[in-house]
């Protein structure tokens, strides 16, 4: 027996809202675009500036305690995570307390350092302060800068590998679903205010990945259909089309998203937003991949003499 989230044939028709769907996507990415220069992103200290405080202790690391006693002196973005190393001798816990830069200053004060070590020292005596760095706005800018580059060649590299496999109207389409994604991705970090450092930007990257290979599955069974179907109208053939890797798509939303869930209530504040910026990721990109890319294609038309018994099969045989 297998597992099936769906039935093994569906018939449903993707198109029968269409309007609705994807002029709900146009008016989400525009809405998202907005928020973004009327509130901006709450920059976390990688993007923003800071201070680094190394500790070391005799006693475990507790990072809640430490975050408790931190809160009253109200620093803003203070990120505190234990650091493992196999070389680390059995009485030496590391941990690095990161504090964002104060409103008009490059880094915290002397006093404000002082203040955080004295605080801990009252949480654990032992505690010692190894080092203490500095992370000031130029080195900030630099990274905001290589973020952006960084997610706009691979939206770049996805357009090419897209075109050069299918046709430059697919290319189009996926690489509209993607700016979708990360639009809608970035607008709900905004709008709720969320910390956006540079783990986020990593999960942008990898929403970019998962996202184009569902609309890949996607697109190369409609090629494969659009040989098998040759007189069907192009609608048709796309909906016949998402049905069949349906399956597919499900299952593997649904895995995907039961492990982020997980991790997203149990995994504690060090990596919850990554995890919420990926389990976002994951619904918008399914959302995605059949609403907005197939939706693009259809619109621009293919030109179905161009399509070639062998091109391209290495979909052929997915179970979905």
């Amino acid at each position: 027996m297998r597992l099936r989230l769906v039935p093994d044939v569906t018939k449903i028709d993707f198109f029968a809202q269409a309007r609705l769907t994807f002029g709900a996507s146009v008016v989400a990415v525009i809405l998202s675009i907005v928020v973004f220069f009327l509130i901006g992103l709450n920059y976390g200290i990688d993007f923003r500036g800071g201070t680094t405080i190394r500790t070391e202790s005799a006693q475990p690391v507790d990072v809640g305690a430490y975050r408790a006693a931190i809160a009253p002196l109200d620093l803003g973005d203070v990120s505190i995570t234990e650091v493992f190393d196999a070389t680390f001798a059995d009485n030496q816990n590391v941990a690095m307390v990161r504090i964002e830069a104060q409103d008009g200053e490059e880094a915290i004060t002397p006093e404000t350092i002082q203040a955080v070590e004295a605080t801990l020292q009252g949480v654990d005596p032992s505690i010692t302060f190894p080092s203490v760095e500095s992370v000031g706005p130029k080195v900030s800018g630099e990274l905001i800068q290589k973020a952006v580059i960084s997610v706009l060649l691979a939206t770049l590299a996805i357009l090419i590998y897209i075109w050069l496999r299918f046709e430059w109207q697919f290319a189009v389409g996926a690489v509209a679903a993607l700016v979708h994604d990360v639009a809608l991705t970035i607008g709900i970090f905004a709008i709720f205010g969320l910390r956006f450092d540079l783990s986020i930007i990593a999960a942008l990257l990898t929403i970019l990945g998962y996202s184009i290979n569902d609309t890949v599955v996607v697109f190369d069974r409609l090629r494969e259909n659009l040989i098998k179907y040759k007189k069907m109208p192009l609608r048709d053939v796309m909906n016949i089309s998402v049905n069949e890797t349906l399956s597919r798509t499900v299952m593997t939303s649904g895995t995907t998203l039961i492990a982020l869930i997980a991790l997203l209530v149990l995994g504690g504040d060090v990596i919850r937003g990554f995890v919420f910026a990926m389990t976002w990721g994951v619904v918008v990109g399914t959302y995605s991949s059949v609403f907005v890319a197939k939706n693009i294609v259809l619109f621009l038309g293919i030109d179905r003499d161009k399509a070639k018994p062998n091109a391209g099969n290495q979909y052929a045989d997915i179970d979905a």
